[in-house]
């Protein structure tokens, strides 16, 4: 403790640059309290110790921090983001000065993700995936909407709950792909079946979905069984880069962002490949926001979702999937943001996270539930606030004649 209290000098100074000036929340350290300097929405408690482990880049350090515990937040998570939005944050140079006296980062190795081989080769890319989604069933379970759908949901009143917007959204695609009985669709990522099962449901196609994870891959199949689909879809353990056969319709949700700038090209041409003349492709896919982040690259590097969350994902602005879905061949023929969406579908999942907070944390451990926390919190604040935004593109591959059967308005979607 005595050293603790030696070192919360040093704290507060850094504090002092750091804090913005207008901000809804408190900050505790020690014996040390600084007010909010608005109506009070969160108090931030901060262990000294924190300083040993604050060197660039800053939201790895703070989201290590948070995830051990040196760092707590009572109050609105996201409202303590919005409030960073605004810190006036010092020279590299002068920051790494003050840092210097303190210590080292220390990363938390039970946690990350520890990757081998070329990035984006099929290994390197399974072992990516798996250590997302192969976390546990059951602590998905316990976030996630009754058909366990990992990507954003649609709300198109406002008014709709969590399991009402995951069928909308899957509505939605299969609205756009405009899916009829005996079609054969192509499901890139299939997650735990979500799509695939409603696909041929309520359309009367038959669906191939396809993943990495074998969590999935079990789960998937166990409800395909339960409703009696085994005879109209087929899950797969395969990569994108293995795709056999040909289909009429194909659709990706969620996936392409595990892709990389290297192979999206790559990517795109294997769908388009794989599709009749005529058919369609719904591209489904977070992309970096039109409003980038105030904090410098040093602060603001995305490393901690990288090395925790999602290991080699890569967010491409809109331009860079389109420029290569048309390389592919592909035509544009529709695209939609869904920020909004994808805000609010994330906050859903965090409330349920926090009202199962205790199973989650007998089924992962308490450092990784914080860490969803704060995952979910922070995407959460990011799409609202336009540093990530997230487009459904609907592609086309034109056939005989530029051949393409889409009426000529969208008004079907919506009626």
């Amino acid at each position: 403790m005595a050293d603790e209290i030696r070192e919360a000098p040093l704290a507060l100074r850094l504090l002092q640059k750091l804090l913005p000036r207008e901000r809804a929340f408190a900050v505790r350290m020690g014996e040390h309290f600084l007010p909010a300097t608005q109506e009070a929405q969160a108090t931030v408690a901060i262990n000294p110790r924190l300083l040993e482990r604050l060197a660039p880049p800053l939201d790895l350090a703070l989201g290590e921090a948070y995830t051990r515990g040196d760092l707590e937040i009572e109050g609105d998570l996201e409202a303590v983001l919005a409030a960073l939005e605004q810190l006036q944050l010092p020279p590299l140079h002068e920051w790494a000065g003050l840092v210097a006296q303190l210590g080292k980062t220390q990363t938390l190795p039970q946690l990350a993700a520890m990757l081998r081989g070329r990035p984006h080769s099929k290994s390197r890319d399974r072992a990516a995936i798996q250590h997302h989604y192969d976390l546990s069933n059951r602590f998905y379970e316990l976030w996630l909407d009754r058909r366990m759908v990992y990507s954003c949901a649609y709300f198109p009143t406002g008014q709709e709950t969590l399991d009402q917007a995951q069928e909308a959204k899957l509505e939605h695609i299969c609205r756009k792909l405009r899916l009829k009985p005996g079609e054969r669709l192509l499901d890139v990522g299939c997650g735990w079946g979500g799509l695939v099962i409603y696909a041929a449901q309520r359309y009367g196609v038959e669906a191939l979905g396809i993943t990495l994870s074998d969590a999935q891959l079990e789960e998937a199949r166990a409800r395909v069984k339960a409703v009696g689909l085994e005879d109209r879809v087929r899950i797969e353990a395969l990569d994108y880069r293995d795709i056999d056969g040909v289909f009429d319709k194909a659709a990706s949700v969620g996936m392409a962002e595990h892709v990389g700038h290297q192979n999206l090209e790559l990517y795109f041409q294997k769908v388009f490949a794989h599709l009749k003349p005529g058919g369609l492709f719904m591209h489904h896919v977070i992309t970096r926001g039109p409003v980038p982040p105030s904090a410098p690259a040093w602060a603001a590097s995305g490393e901690f979702m990288r090395r925790y969350v999602f290991p080699d994902g890569e967010i491409l602005p809109l331009w860079q999937n389109l420029q290569a879905a048309e390389a592919a061949g592909f035509e544009v023929r529709d695209v939609e943001d869904l920020r909004e969406h994808y805000a609010r579908t994330l906050r859903l999942w965090r409330g349920n996270l926090e009202a199962h907070w205790q199973q989650a944390v007998e089924e992962v451990g308490l450092e990784r539930t914080r860490l969803w926390r704060l995952y979910l919190a922070g995407s959460a604040h990011q799409f609202a606030y336009g540093h990530l935004s997230i487009h459904q593109s609907l592609l086309a591959k034109p056939g005989e004649g530029g051949r393409v059967e889409l009426p000529l308005s969208r008004v079907d979607l919506y009626s």
